[in-house]
């Protein structure tokens, strides 16, 4: 993730069984970021699973880090979205500062494509709809995400949009003069705010785009190398096997002018025909009817 200049964090130090604070025990490592760690964690005031973004060592007393973690910590107190984890409980004050969220029970989008390969268009399109959805309501409250991809996708029910850590409202990003994002999914206006365009809304369109792509083939619309491939090359073709309907909304986001973008709200309006016009879910062997 390209963002502000932070120093290189130290290797996690919990393990499974420690107390991440008292009543919280952290379960199973979920991964994380550069700032944080995140774990599947068993918080006993709730009597339940829940997820614990968990500052990293050494990151403590970093001003940049700490910054984060107030934004994304005011940005989810404020948001109220099924496709947008809650937050329970935090603390700003322990000497590593922690989030406990909502624990959705999914893989993340790119484990799945990892394993399985391109999502069939019966799971892609509802993924589409419901992450349009996210994005939709995000703008409408004055913010964008900023870091839309395959890692930060939840693939619950709906799919869960993670990790607000760079989000920013419409009006800072718009002042942005910095790269912020995840290199592959960043739309050319976030890789060189100003000179490619204002980075805004659409900016989220472009990262929508993106996973989508890497959903539906199974790898990525652009180069890893050189870094920043979409400021000169247009995406890669789609395969065949992805209906044309559905490569032309994925098309349309990658678009380079931020300006020529749908909105999320026309990404929806897109793709509810497509899913309307799907055959029917039946058990095999069994005719379902009417009483």
């Amino acid at each position: 993730m390209t963002v502000a200049s932070l120093p290189t964090p130290s290797a996690g130090d919990l393990v499974e069984g420690d107390e991440i604070a008292p009543g919280l025990v952290a379960v199973k490592e979920l991964g994380g970021g550069t700032q944080f760690e995140a774990w599947l964690a068993f918080d006993e005031r709730l009597l339940a699973p829940v997820v614990a973004k968990v500052l990293r060592p050494g990151l403590a007393d970093d001003e940049d880090a700490r910054a984060a973690y107030g934004r994304e910590l005011e940005l989810l107190s404020r948001l109220g979205h099924p496709g947008i984890t809650r937050v329970f409980s935090y603390d700003d004050e322990a000497p590593r500062p922690y989030l406990v969220m909502e624990h959705v029970d999914g893989p993340t989008l790119s484990r799945l494509i990892s394993k399985n390969g391109p999502v069939p268009v019966h799971q892609l399109l509802p993924l589409a709809l419901e992450l349009a959805s996210v994005l939709h309501y995000l703008h409408g409250v004055g913010l964008c995400h900023l870091d839309v991809k395959p890692s930060n996708v939840i693939m619950g029910a709906p799919a869960q949009l993670i990790d607000f850590s760079v989000a920013h409202s419409l009006d800072e990003a718009a002042r942005l003069t910095h790269p912020v994002g995840s290199d592959e999914y960043m739309a050319p206006e976030q890789c060189r705010p100003g000179e490619r365009g204002t980075v805004g809304a659409a900016s989220d369109v472009w990262g929508l785009g993106a996973t989508l792509f890497r959903a539906a083939a199974g790898f990525r619309a652009f180069d890893r190398e050189p870094r920043w491939s979409q400021l000169e090359d247009a995406a890669k073709p789609l395969p065949d096997f992805v209906p044309r309907p559905v490569a032309e909304i994925i098309e349309a986001c990658l678009v380079p002018e931020p300006d020529a973008r749908p909105t999320p709200r026309e990404v929806v309006d897109q793709v509810e025909p497509l899913l309307a016009r799907l055959p029917a879910a039946r058990l095999s062997g069994f005719s379902l009817k009417r009483l």
